[in-house]
């Protein structure tokens, strides 16, 4: 397929089910904590360490996965990933203990990051430019949305179905998954295009991606858009509900408009994205949401930040994460077009690894205040910023991917 061109529809809506499984398992179950702690007879400590455990596996597994991936192919471990991710949701869902329940998520979590890391890397085999970033709009989406959607939905299921239940439907769309990839997904990496040699071959690849300055860049503007996403997401309930005194109903509806707004802009940025390039819409939105995180930040550090001012400047700054999460991972992967698999192992590892860290990080200034979520929110935004401004400044070729 020649660089720029779209990829057969059937193929992206499988590989977004594919990137889209695995941000639905972080929060679906979240809802049930509760229900789970008392029938597991567990601390919420110990069932909380259920979801580190998932989101360090979601790290670690992009980071063995991508670059085997380079070696291997991307068609084996993308089946070989979505079928043990079947099975770790069953074993979720019948987990004795909380112990082994904290296991079953790790191998939940390093499985299902198969369809995270791989998808990014057949998108970069197969299409480049304007095309590309296209391809990622769609798949970032489902990356953006699934964390706002997937409460709601648990919450909806837990009553129904109980908290073993969710995992059985988790285990349910892994299936899906695999018979998505199975039958719509063929292999993208040719066998004269795949890395030779052994382990320090591996290693000496993904060193070169990581030396690359303007990769490094796109990929902390990535990284950190994401974190600033997360951010808002840890925090948010005990913002608006204790803090502004919203409904529980209220802020549902707040969580949707969020992820409206999301995925309008990131459909805007896949239908504008050829005329205007990958690089001018990846500064126009960052410029953005670090206007609107900042201004947060400074309202709230002087007491003058109210509702109605917060959840639109809110609004905007999750919106405009359409504009960067695609047009980053599209310009940083396409400074590796030899090693796509490592490429997005480090973008994966980088988002994730974050998201870990963000959400106890915004709890420690108390339940009762909006400032830890707008300086977590806005020091994001910075490093974002800051990264492609003088990491990928010089970045040339990323002017050309339009």
């Amino acid at each position: 397929m020649e660089h720029g061109a779209d990829l057969p529809a059937t193929m992206l809506l499988a590989l977004a089910l594919a990137y889209g499984v695995s941000p639905l398992a972080i929060d679906m179950y979240l809802s049930a904590f509760p229900r789970m702690a008392r029938d597991l007879h567990a601390s919420a400590t110990g069932v909380q360490l259920t979801l580190t455990a998932f989101m360090t596996g979601l790290a670690v597994g992009q980071l063995v996965i991508g670059p085997l991936s380079d070696r291997w192919g991307r068609r084996r471990p993308l089946l070989a990933g979505t079928a043990v991710s079947v099975l770790a949701g069953l074993l979720c869902a019948v987990a004795p203990s909380v112990g082994l329940l904290v296991a079953a998520r790790f191998v939940h979590g390093v499985s299902g990051a198969a369809g995270i890391v791989i998808a990014r890397a057949v998108v970069g085999d197969r299409a480049r430019g304007a095309g590309a970033a296209r391809a990622y709009g769609l798949l970032m989406m489902t990356a953006g949305v699934a964390p706002v959607v997937a409460p709601l939905i648990g919450g909806a299921l837990v009553g129904a179905v109980g908290w073993r239940g969710i995992f059985l439907v988790l285990a349910g769309l892994a299936a899906l998954t695999f018979l998505g990839a199975l039958f719509l997904v063929p292999e993208t990496l040719p066998h004269d295009r795949r890395s030779g040699g052994g382990l320090a071959t591996t290693l000496r690849r993904t060193g070169t991606v990581l030396a690359d300055r303007p990769f490094l860049g796109y990929a902390f503007a990535f990284a950190f858009g994401f974190g600033t996403l997360f951010s808002y997401l840890a925090a948010s309930p005990f913002v608006y509900q204790n803090v502004f005194g919203l409904s529980i109903g209220t802020y549902a509806v707040i969580l949707a408009a969020n992820a409206i707004g999301f995925t309008a802009t990131s459909a805007l940025n896949r239908r504008i994205v050829r005329r205007f390039g990958a690089r001018l819409l990846l500064r126009v939105g960052l410029v953005v949401m670090a206007v609107c995180a900042t201004t947060l930040c400074l309202l709230a550090g002087t007491g003058l930040l109210v509702r109605d001012v917060a959840v639109p400047l809110v609004f905007v700054t999750v919106s405009s994460l359409g504009l960067i999460a695609a047009n980053a991972t599209a310009l940083a992967v396409a400074r590796a077009p030899q090693a796509a698999g490592s490429a997005s192992a480090i973008l994966g590892a980088l988002q994730f690894g974050l998201a870990a860290t963000v959400s106890p990080l915004v709890g420690l200034g108390g339940e009762n205040t909006a400032l830890p979520m707008a300086v977590a929110m806005a020091a994001s935004t910075v490093v974002a910023g800051t990264a492609v401004l003088v990491l990928a400044g010089s970045d040339r070729d990323g002017d050309e991917l339009a």
